[in-house]
């Protein structure tokens, strides 16, 4: 399939929604255990009792493009058609001078041809660019797809929060994961 990775514009993509979708069998499942000693972190990959699905209705707030809080971000996609298929946005952290990717996506007929691999490599080269210490990016430990996808691309784990998202995150099975890649 021949592609190509355009920017898209602030004025005319702020606010488009990034309709991330997925289905799973399985999760990292995340323990943190304090000892006498200080603590115990285990992350596990696990089935469930029965798949998954996560969707933009899902969510009360659905990721999009250019959203306010992300002052320096900056975005490109692929468009067939002129329908987007798919897109990656980061911004830079510039009290730690590492990149951030806010956003990444594929839509699902279209995963598992490069597509994805192309942007993450957008990132790496803007941050080479930019002379940033790393690329960083956080994702669910329910989305298996996304994290295996990360570590093929090069990421380690780097952290994680146990209450991003709502106070039960570690009970939800979706604890926020946090990902980097390091220039050298």
């Amino acid at each position: 399939m021949e592609y190509e990775i355009i920017h898209l514009p602030k004025e005319r993509w702020k606010g488009t929604i990034i309709p991330i979708q997925y289905t799973t069998e399985e999760y990292y499942d995340v323990s943190v255990n304090r000892t006498d000693k200080g603590y115990i972190i285990e992350i596990d990959k696990k089935s469930l009792a029965k798949p998954i699905t996560y969707s933009p209705e899902k969510y009360d707030f659905p990721d999009r493009l250019y959203e306010d809080h992300w002052a320096n971000a900056y975005a490109w996609g692929v468009l067939i058609d002129g329908e987007l298929i798919a897109a990656i946005e980061t911004d830079p952290e510039l009290w730690s001078n590492r990149l951030r990717i806010t956003e990444l996506w594929v839509a699902e007929e279209y995963q598992r041809q490069g597509i994805g691999h192309a942007l993450i490599e957008v990132a790496k080269e803007q941050a080479r660019g930019e002379r940033r210490r790393a690329v960083i990016l956080e994702t669910q430990s329910c989305n298996v797809n996304a994290i295996d996808f990360y570590l093929h691309e090069g990421f380690k784990l780097i952290g994680l929060d146990t209450c991003c998202y709502k106070n039960d995150d570690l009970q939800r099975k979706e604890v926020r994961l946090e990902f980097g890649w390091f220039l050298e």
